[in-house]
């Protein structure tokens, strides 16, 4: 049964356009930077590359997998950090499929020696597509057995194979050296994304992020003269989105204690219901490692979402992978900038 009901309702999402439908979500949002703000472009001062995977309900049929790579860079000369990022979204049952490239700019404002403002613009191009070949109907089946006896259906789509549109979305971020609050619009344009020829506007999305590094007494890594101080932190960090007639908030902490990283979340809008259900989605549980080296860095991080929704733990929650990694680019024999870093963490 619960099967028709999860055909029943990618039917609906494909051929309504996805009106309700939110964009794909990372429980890791600050591991994926330039999905969750373009205004934090170029955020390390440094050149950064990213990979980010989420596999969202992998025990049904029904199941979302996202894949999301992109590479940012700062221009210390001007001021501006410029980026791209690439992302794929994937239904497994209707097998629609989201496919976007975004082209980013931010520019640094400082306002004082301690604080820091960064606007960003994205330009996004993007194409979706549905294979209706993956979709079976009534027809199809033996209504006395429920067997499949038939690859064929009578029913027929009038329906474009891919739709693609141009969109423009916004974001900023205020920081200083231990705190961060940062707000992001996307889909300004609200394009028509409609598969079938009518019309359905893709909702504007509002995120707005933050949190604080605490600082604690900073450890040592290697000894003699690779002898170093390693982080050690805490940092309280939020984000709230609200899009179409969705809302959603993350709130945790990370932990620090370099090479080690360590997360817990809560999902859900508790004072929101859904029907007649409490809006509680998910526990986020994240294990991370951080290696820094005299001039690159890379951080690897997993996460589990367990569901506390009515949708139980037989969904398979979502796993979720990223992998960060910066790097230097700039003329090594100019002396640096006294410049503010965005502090977020890395994952």
């Amino acid at each position: 049964m619960y099967r028709i009901i999860l055909l029943s309702c990618a039917l609906i999402l494909v051929l309504e356009g996805a009106v309700t439908a939110q964009d794909p979500q990372f429980s890791q949002f600050y591991a994926a930077p330039l999905y969750l703000n373009p205004a934090l472009t170029g955020g390390t001062n440094q050149a950064r590359a990213g990979l980010n995977y989420r596999n969202q309900w992998p025990s049904i049929d029904a199941n979302f997998t996202t894949l999301s790579a992109y590479f940012d860079y700062f221009i210390e000369d001007y001021n501006s950090g410029v980026g791209v990022i690439l992302s794929q979204d994937r239904e497994g049952l209707a097998g629609l499929r989201s496919l976007s490239l975004g082209l980013q700019y931010s520019y640094e404002l400082p306002i004082t020696r301690e604080l820091g403002f960064r606007p960003g613009v994205q330009i996004g191009i993007f194409n979706r597509d549905v294979n209706f070949d993956k979709l079976t109907f009534g027809d199809q089946f033996d209504p006395n057995t429920g067997q499949l006896i038939s690859q064929q259906t009578a029913e027929t789509f009038k329906t474009q194979s891919a739709k693609t549109f141009v969109d423009i979305s916004f974001g900023g971020v205020l920081f200083t050296k231990s705190a961060w609050l940062g707000v992001s619009a996307w889909h300004l344009t609200q394009p028509n994304q409609s598969l079938i020829g009518e019309e359905s506007k893709l909702p504007v999305k509002l995120s707005v992020h933050g949190g604080f590094k605490f600082f604690m007494t900073p450890g040592t890594t290697g000894s003699g003269a690779y002898a170093r101080k390693s982080e050690r932190s805490i940092s309280p960090a939020f984000q709230y989105r609200h899009q179409g007639q969705w809302d959603q908030m993350d709130l945790g902490l990370y932990f620090t204690f370099e090479p080690l990283v360590l997360g817990t979340w809560y999902r859900g809008v508790p004072f929101k219901k859904v029907g007649d259900a409490v809006n509680n989605e998910s526990i986020v549980l994240l294990v991370g490692f951080t290696q820094i080296g005299a001039k690159d860095a890379i951080n690897i991080g997993y996460s589990y979402d367990y569901t506390i929704s009515k949708l139980g733990t037989g969904s398979g929650g979502a796993h979720e992978f990223s992998l960060v990694y910066t790097w230097p680019m700039r003329n090594p024999r100019k002396p640096p900038k006294d410049k503010l870093i965005i502090p977020c963490p890395d994952f």
